[in-house]
């Protein structure tokens, strides 16, 4: 039997879901990769037009992904919540998915809270894919 390969994945504007997503990746013996804006916003444009997208459930141009998600057996998602929702990135790097890949995903707030479940699943399962464990968590510092 072999081992499952993971992919921790994360995107961080700010760097607070970079640091948990590396902690993880040490701890499964995981593989990470970033996810990472085409143009990098500025923060007026992340936190005024990049929240509405987000809120819209709408993607932004990304580099293509460090690591193929398609040779891994599952991923594990780290991302910021804006407006409630995942980033622009985020949705754009969900577009990108091949279809029936489990997904876990780990939603970094100031609050703990993100109360994004049911858009990030549904956005998964328009793709194909499933959201295998879903997590939120506080930022720290």
């Amino acid at each position: 039997m072999t081992a499952m390969k993971t992919l921790v994945i994360f995107y961080s504007y700010t760097g607070h879901a970079k640091a948990l997503a590396q902690e993880r990746a040490r701890k499964e013996s995981a593989d990470i990769a970033e996810i990472a804006d085409a143009a990098r916003p500025g923060a007026f444009r992340a936190y005024t037009a990049g929240c509405f997208a987000a809120l819209r459930g709408k993607a932004w141009p990304i580099k293509p992904p460090e690591a193929d998600p398609a040779a891994y057996d599952r991923l594990i998602l780290f991302c910021p919540v804006w407006a409630g929702s995942a980033p622009p990135a985020v949705n754009a790097f969900i577009d990108g998915l091949p279809a029936g890949k489990p997904v876990s995903a780990v939603m970094v707030s100031a609050s703990g809270k993100s109360g994004c479940r049911d858009r990030l699943e549904a956005a998964l399962k328009a793709k194909g894919c499933r959201l295998e464990g879903f997590e939120d968590v506080k930022a720290r510092g």
